[in-house]
């Protein structure tokens, strides 16, 4: 079982560490060979800024951007995974795209590079997808959230100029949007039913633990429990 747990969480980070090793690599390619890439950032409704959909998120200006984008991606990137094994790459893909096309359609007139809107998407789909689904393992992992990034929030709101609080807030829109759209696939809440069987009255019942799936994906454990009907005394 320990193993198993172990295989899930190392598939879990494979993503998003190949993610990081990308925005990485292309930082230091930035940095030694002395190269200006953020001209393939979003650029607002301009078609040369068009390109920035799809790379602006990979770009970044200096190391201590990279390392603050870098870090969380992977604990909530890896969370994704761990715990929305289904879904996860249909969520970060559509975050991905629906951030760089909101920016791109609107956003203040400027390079926009980084890929802290990607962060937001992640941040607010897991904060808000565990109190839709009603499920405890989930719900703390959505306090787990807030404890460690629940500061994001403010990321969303124009505090700085210098940063793109419109990529922060159309990933934080996004994020909720997905975890609304997909609260029906993936894990679901936990319910506990008892059931009675005439034919083991006299032995017992069992506690019938199911959680609620999609119907290919029905799980229903079994556990036995003694009945509370008193032994007849010997005749």
């Amino acid at each position: 079982m320990e193993k198993l747990e172990r295989n899930k969480a190392l598939n879990a980070l494979v993503y998003p560490l190949l993610f990081v090793m990308i925005i990485g690599l292309i930082h230091l390619i930035q940095y030694v060979f002395e190269i200006e890439f953020t001209h393939y950032g979003i650029f607002p409704r301009d078609s040369k800024g068009l390109i920035g959909i799809i790379t602006s998120p990979l770009i970044h200006g200096s190391f201590n951007h990279l390392f603050n984008n870098s870090v969380p991606i992977l604990i909530l990137g890896s969370s994704l995974f761990f715990f929305y094994k289904e879904i996860a790459l249909k969520v970060t893909l559509w975050i991905y795209l629906m951030v760089g096309v909101w920016t791109w359609v609107y956003a203040r007139e400027a390079y926009h590079i980084g890929a802290s809107g990607f962060l937001y998407g992640l941040f607010s789909f897991l904060l808000v997808s565990g109190f839709i689904r009603r499920n405890t393992q989930l719900i703390s992992l959505s306090f787990a959230v807030i404890f460690l990034y629940g500061s994001l929030v403010w990321g969303i709101f124009p505090i700085d100029v210098k940063i793109s609080f419109e990529g922060h807030l159309w990933g934080f829109v996004a994020g909720i949007i997905l975890a609304l759209y997909y609260r029906k696939q993936g894990p679901q809440k936990i319910v506990h039913i008892w059931e009675e069987d005439e034919d083991i009255d006299e032995e017992g019942a069992y506690w019938k633990e199911e959680t609620q799936q999609p119907p290919s994906k029905q799980e229903i454990n079994y556990v036995y429990k003694p009945s509370r009907k008193k032994e007849q005394p010997p005749e």
